[in-house]
């Protein structure tokens, strides 16, 4: 594998074990909090610049399982790209804004956060 591949596959929202939706339009908002009320809805906020938030990204690729696959949405913002979505996801929600910052939204509500060392499926509780 050539390093600039391997280099992409690391920081990009490519992987061949998860299932990101990218969330890179304010109106998915309204998608997003519509859908939280048949299935647990997950967004997380990915600085592409900050080697923790590539580390946590890491971490939810090896979490992620089919349980999750089933039973959640879960939507990766590059915050750099998109700062005006990540600001709006912040404001929407209620939160402060960190990154990486994984947010559930239930019922069109952020039910949990967590950022930095905290991003972890392990800690969220799927509806």
């Amino acid at each position: 594998m050539k390093i600039t591949q391997f280099l992409s596959n690391l920081v990009c929202n490519k992987s061949s074990k998860m299932d990101w939706i990218n969330l890179n339009s304010i109106e998915q908002l309204t998608e997003i909090d519509e859908n939280s009320h048949l299935k647990t809805q997950i967004i997380f906020k990915h600085s592409t610049r900050c080697s923790i938030s590539i580390f946590a990204k890491r971490i939810l690729r090896d979490e992620y399982t089919d349980e999750i696959k089933k039973n959640a949405d879960v939507y990766y913002l590059d915050l750099i790209a998109f700062r005006e979505v990540s600001n709006k996801v912040a404001n929407h929600y209620s939160v402060v804004h960190e990154s990486p910052q994984i947010l559930v939204i239930n019922s069109g509500n952020c039910t949990y956060h967590a950022s930095h060392a905290d991003v972890s499926f392990r800690n969220i509780v799927i509806s």
